[in-house]
């Protein structure tokens, strides 16, 4: 083949290795400068919805490297209503950050396990998972986190073991910080560690946000998306003044954009309850972001070049320039 022809989709195979419906090559992926839209001190993204707050659309600059790693910000990616794109943020805030140098650990919270699958991960033949960090004292916390096939990337696996977990933590004394007692001990391994919520208000959610230090709460621009966010903050006002009166609400971040009146009108209503909490940058609806889940890779690596990856940065360069990580 040609130099020219080379990272060109052929028989299926597309470039950076990877191919529709086939898990990543096998080592490390190292996280590489693609283009200009790395490289460059800013990655603006050129059509983006009006901002109803009168905000000028905002670019932030490329993150300086960190001279060292940790204590991580832990993150809860929240929100009780399914399918508002949790996971897939969670995967691709991930993918940018570690482009830019951060240690990302994702915890996959959901006994779906979509998080840990969707990075490579086989959940089923993994001997340790996130639901054995939180009930069983003598595993070694190192020994559930498993690194990924991209650098700066690692994941603690959850599959449906992790269902049982709402039930034995009923009993369990102080129930509601059994996760941030596990995390506590690899905190200062990593810049930011993601915690992948369930779509639910119980238990395993209450844990999360007693270990955050903050919520992302994704909210897709569709009608029903916006009425469940009321009962979470909610949720996480009840978890501020009982147990963790650090909890901050970092923002909501608006998913699954197109330019129809129907998401319009939602963000005009999320831009009304939320003023200055929403990101910058809205994610737009695309057909890559699927192909990027089968091929188990986040969108900024699997497609770097594409409009969505663009926005993915931007999010992970308005999290570092707010100071929300470091």
């Amino acid at each position: 083949m040609s130099g020219k022809d080379e990272g060109a989709v052929h028989g299926g195979i597309r470039r950076n290795g990877f191919a529709q419906g086939v898990l990543p090559i096998s080592g490390t992926i190292a996280v590489q400068p693609v283009d200009d839209a790395v490289s460059t001190p800013f990655d603006k993204v050129n059509i983006m919805p009006t901002d109803m707050l009168g905000r000028e659309y905002e670019t932030f600059r490329v993150p300086e490297p960190l001279q060292q790693h940790g204590p991580a910000r832990i993150i809860a990616m929240c929100n009780q209503k399914g399918g508002v794109g949790k996971t897939t943020s969670s995967i691709n805030i991930a993918g940018a950050l570690s482009q830019y140098g951060r240690r990302v650990l994702i915890v996959d919270f959901d006994p779906q396990g979509a998080a840990t699958v969707g990075l490579g991960v086989n959940a089923n033949t993994v001997e340790n998972t996130v639901y054995t960090a939180l009930f069983n004292d003598s595993i070694d916390v190192h020994e559930v986190i498993q690194h990924t096939e991209f650098e700066n990337i690692d994941v603690m696996p959850a599959n449906i073991d992790l269902s049982a977990a709402e039930v034995q933590l009923v009993t369990e004394v102080g129930r509601e910080q059994v996760l941030a007692g596990v995390l506590r001990k690899v905190r200062n391994e990593y810049d930011v560690i993601i915690i992948d919520c369930q779509p639910s208000l119980g238990l395993l959610t209450v844990n999360a946000l007693t270990a955050a230090d903050g919520v992302i709460i994704p909210v897709a621009a569709e009608f029903f998306a916006l009425r469940g966010v009321a009962l979470l903050m909610q949720s996480i006002e009840k978890v501020q003044s009982r147990i963790n009166p650090g909890l901050e609400v970092y923002g909501v971040l608006v998913t699954m954009f197109t330019r129809t009146l129907h998401c319009e009108e939602v963000l005009q209503r999320i831009y009304e309850a939320f003023q200055d909490k929403v990101f910058h940058s809205v994610i737009s609806r695309s057909i890559k972001l699927p192909d990027s889940t089968v091929a188990a890779a986040p969108i900024t690596i699997y497609a770097p070049g594409h409009k969505t990856a663009k926005e993915y940065r931007e999010i992970a360069r308005e999290l570092v320039t707010k100071g929300i990580v470091a």
